[in-house]
């Protein structure tokens, strides 16, 4: 049997980059996301002349989701080998830090730290009942940003927001190392997608002044193909690792 990944916010972005990639790696897919699965036919008919796909709606904060989403892998394929933890929003309004609200810390903080640090929990729990079986192999991810330590006063609650994930990141991989279950990070810097579309001019103008040094967007294709070298396993020994695909932006320079 084929192993199976389930990554949220698959569908779309950054998500949907690594879905297409763990597809040509021969992973079958089950991918969550908030949008009602006739929005995203057509993603998934594209995935699915490669591998079998099953998509589950589901709000990664809300824990009736969640269990949901778990339960319907569980009955839907029957095993797990990768979490891939994608999900995230962005704020609705940029607002100073001075002059944020708390209604935005809660959606980002729920979405984006709350909902992948409970479903890793669910998911591994089912992981270590899958260890009881010869030759398992499961591994999860997850995709922060570099907003987890590159400070923008005008989002703090989503810098907030990575900055938790990156140390869940590293909780749940010691956690897991004596099981021989690796969990990493992969830090994507400025990515081309629906998230950051509304500010690309910004960062059009940012990159070609050199923010980053190799000198373009970063692609979703850039983050899964190394989610997929993760997931054949290239990494093993490295449980905790953080990954930067940011092309150079996060090297101190003079």
């Amino acid at each position: 049997m084929r192993p199976v990944a389930l990554v949220t916010g698959g569908t779309r972005g950054i998500g949907l980059g690594i879905a297409r990639a763990l597809a040509a790696e021969g992973f079958e897919l089950a991918l969550g996301g908030v949008r009602a699965e006739a929005e995203v036919a057509d993603v998934l008919a594209e995935l699915r002349k490669q591998t079998e796909v099953r998509y589950f709606r589901a709000d990664v904060a809300v824990r009736d989701d969640r269990e949901r989403l778990v339960a319907g892998v569980r009955a839907a394929f029957g095993r797990l080998q990768l979490l891939v933890n994608n999900a995230g929003v962005a704020p609705a309004v940029r607002a100073d830090l001075l002059e944020a609200g708390e209604e935005s810390f809660d959606r980002l903080l729920g979405v984006n730290l709350k909902g992948p640090y409970f479903l890793t929990q669910s998911v591994a729990r089912f992981m270590l009942e899958q260890k009881q079986q010869p030759g398992y192999r499961g591994a999860i991810v997850f995709v922060t940003s570099v907003s987890a330590e590159a400070a923008s006063t005008n989002r703090g609650d989503y810098c907030v927001s990575k900055a938790g994930l990156a140390m869940a990141a590293r909780l749940f991989a010691v956690r897991l190392a004596g099981a021989g279950i690796p969990v990493y990070e992969v830090r994507p810097g400025i990515i081309r997608s629906d998230m950051t579309a509304g500010v690309a001019e910004k960062y059009d103008q940012l990159i070609a002044q050199g923010l980053v040094p190799q000198g373009r967007w970063g692609e979703p294709a850039d983050v899964g193909k190394v989610v997929a070298a993760l997931a054949r396993g290239d990494a093993a020994y490295s449980t905790g690792a953080m990954i930067m695909v940011d092309g150079g932006f996060s090297i101190p320079r003079l």
